[in-house]
Formats: C-alpha cells, structure tokens, sequence
C-alpha cells in the first residue's frame, strides 16, 4: 500500500513508529514502516458471491462452487499456522467472506488465537447486527468496496441492482456499531470521473479510510482490460486529487491510499523534493523502514478457497502458485529459502527490465507491479507500463 496520508504527516508517523518498536506491538495502521519481515495474509476463504463484479481478480459469482474450499477443520488448522507464525494481519476476503456458513468459526478462533482480523468486502451483507457482530468478534477494519459516487455506475460495475445503497448503509452500519471502515474503488476509465463525489461521499459517512487500487489484469480484470485501464496521465491527475485531499484532510478524520503500485509513492517524493522539502526528507525517512517496492511474495501473501498461495492475491495463476497448505503448512512454505518464486519477488529490483530496470528511482520503487507487467508483455519481469514517472528509454548510444 501507499500510504499517501501517511507520507504527506510523516513526522507523526515516525514518532508513532518508534514509540510503538519501543512497546514491542505494531498497529497494523504503521505495518508498512515496521522492521517485521512477517507477512499479511490475505485469505480468500470463499470464490462464492452475492455479486458479479465485472473486474473480480478471483472470476466469483453466485454460480460458484463449494465443492474445493479449505473445510472448516483446514481453515481452522490455518489460523493456527499463522497464530504461530505470529502474522501481524490475517484480512478475510472472497469471493464474499460472510456468504461462507462459517465465517464467525474461523473469525472467532482467530480472535481466541490472538490474531489481528480485518474484512474485504461489497457490504450488502453488513446489517446493524452484523456490523455489531464482527465488532464483537475482534474484526479491526472493514474494507467496503464501492465503485461510483452513484447507484448507475456502481451496480452497472457489480451487476447486481441495490448493491449501492445496501454498501453505503453498510458504511453507515459499521460506524454505528463503532466498527472502523474505508472505502475501496478499482479506478477505471468508467468510474475516474466519480471519484472526488465518491472520497465526498466516504467523508459524509464517516469512512476512515479511501484506498484507490489500478485495475489488474488478474481474473475477470482481464476482460476489457486494454479499453478500462487508465492512462499514466489520467493515473496522475487522480494522484494528484488524493494528494490534494491527504493535505486539505485532517489525518485523524480520512487516511488516503493507494494500492498495486509502488511507483505511486516516487510519484509523491518528486512532487515533495520539488514542492516541501521537510516533508520530502520525513518521506525519506519512512521509506527507508518501508522496504522496497510492491511487497507481493515478501511482507504479502495470498491464500486462496483452496489453500493454494501466492505472493499475491492478484497472482493467482498457475506459474506463480508457490504451495498448498493442504501439502505443507503455511509458514514451511513461506519460509522455504529454496522455493524460487519468492526467492525471486524477494529480490526483484534486481530482475526487472524494460524502463524499470532503468530508472534511478527502481532501488524505491522496485520496478511496479510485476502482475500488470506479465499481464502487458508475457515477461514477469518487464516494465510497468501504468507508471506516472516512467523514464524515457535512452536513445542507441547515448
């Protein structure tokens, strides 16, 4: 994640961070500025849905099966592994987390486990007793997604008609129930127009966080993928609203993010080594706790329905499949020093081509997302094409 909010009011979050490396615990607000090495876990427990999203990176559906799902028995030996493992974030995701019958099972076992729990979701199913329950149950964070300012351009993206206002009132619900929440937005050439109603919209109803994820080409992303993606231009001009609003917003009230693009936070260091310099050197200073690049295969790792993982939950594909819980623990297969995929997303600044493998800025950036570059060119190790401060490539002798 680029934590936009935090880099533009990084003097208090290095304070926070230091304070907090001090008391041994690290909220998982400063995660990414941490010294842990362990990942957060993204775990989709279900390819099931209520919807039918058309840019779904996992293709779910109400027409979903059951029949590979991790059983209730698995998924509670999994929270075990990682409990053990002491993972600093265990996020529920879909599919539909809580269209799964079990879901409060393994969210309560995680909570009597210790672990910290956050929620992806299209909220339809967040009632007042809902957002009360998963309150009671430890759940730190709700992740809704909403995909317009308005009922048209949202429904028309999830294809199911009322899943706007049943979002919105999850929204609402969760702040009731004093449950904290955020709104996500995959931003595409349908819905970029919408966006500063919709971070209007988030503040009105009390959300704590607004996080723009670029659409990936992963599952139904790919479909259309060529006309939806935006521009590097249009990627810059919405970097240039969230970073607007990081600096009008007060931190406290709205976090700014964004995600599946490390390139974002060059974007924002040049416009601060340019504009204010304090800020610039305190970004500085965070980035050097924050690793380099995407953390995809390093501080984040994907589970899917089946067990299967991943370096991250947009590289579900066959070549980048790195285990199954179902043949070995999580945490063996995360800590194997001879598996070469991780091996290689661990250092992959020093395998990325193309512009990225050129840029002065890649020992920070790490070269982008390296799914949207296999998805762009067949080559895992390519340049990022969505990048805002993309170098031009040297001319032939120079």
């Amino acid at each position: 994640m680029n934590r936009i909010t935090r880099y533009l009011h990084a003097g208090g979050t290095v304070s926070e961070v230091l304070r907090h490396r001090a008391a041994g615990k690290t909220p998982s607000g400063i995660l990414a500025f941490s010294e842990l090495r362990r990942p957060v876990v993204f775990w989709n427990i279900t390819n099931r849905c209520n919807l039918l999203c058309s840019h779904c990176y996992i293709r779910a559906g109400p027409g979903e099966r059951r029949e590979n799902e991790l059983t209730t028995e698995e998924g509670l030996g999994l929270i075990d592994d990682l409990a053990a493992m002491r993972v600093p974030l265990l996020l529920f995701s879909g599919g539909e987390p809580l269209v799964r019958e079990d879901f409060w099972d393994l969210a309560g076992h995680a909570k009597d486990r210790g672990l910290t729990t956050a929620l992806s979701t299209n909220g339809t199913l967040i009632t007042p007793a809902v957002a009360r329950r998963l309150r009671d149950l430890g759940v730190e964070y709700a992740g809704v997604s909403l995909d317009g300012a308005t009922a048209r351009t949202h429904d028309r993206i999830r294809n199911v008609p009322g899943s706007f206002d049943l979002a919105v009132s999850a929204l609402e619900n969760c702040k009731a129930a004093g449950l904290k929440c955020g709104v996500r937005v995959t931003a595409t050439r349908e819905n970029r127009t919408e966006i500063p109603a919709l971070i209007d919209l988030s503040l009105e109803v009390g959300a704590e966080r607004f996080c723009v994820y670029w659409l990936v080409p992963s599952g139904r992303g790919g479909e259309g993928y060529d006309g939806l993606q935006l521009r590097s231009r249009e990627v810059a001009d919405l970097l240039d609203l969230l970073f607007e609003k990081a600096h009008d917003v007060d931190p406290g009230v709205m976090e700014f993010l964004t995600v599946d693009a490390p390139q974002d936070t060059i974007y924002l260091l040049k416009k601060l080594q340019e504009e204010d310099l304090p800020r610039y050197e305190s970004m500085c200073t965070l980035l050097a706790r924050s690793g380099v690049g995407c953390s995809a295969g390093d501080r984040v790792a994907n589970i899917d329905p089946s067990g299967a993982v991943y370096p991250c939950q947009f590289a579900q594909m066959d070549e980048l499949k790195v285990g199954n819980i179902r043949e070995k623990p999580f945490s063996t297969i995360w800590n194997d020093p001879e598996n070469r995929i991780l091996a290689d997303f661990r250092r992959k600044k020093d395998l990325v081509g193309g512009s990225c493998g050129r840029c002065s800025y890649r020992d920070r950036c790490g070269g982008g997302c390296r799914i949207r570059a296999f998805a762009d060119t067949g080559d895992l190790w390519a340049e990022d094409t969505l990048c805002p401060v993309r170098r031009e490539e040297p001319r032939e002798g120079a």
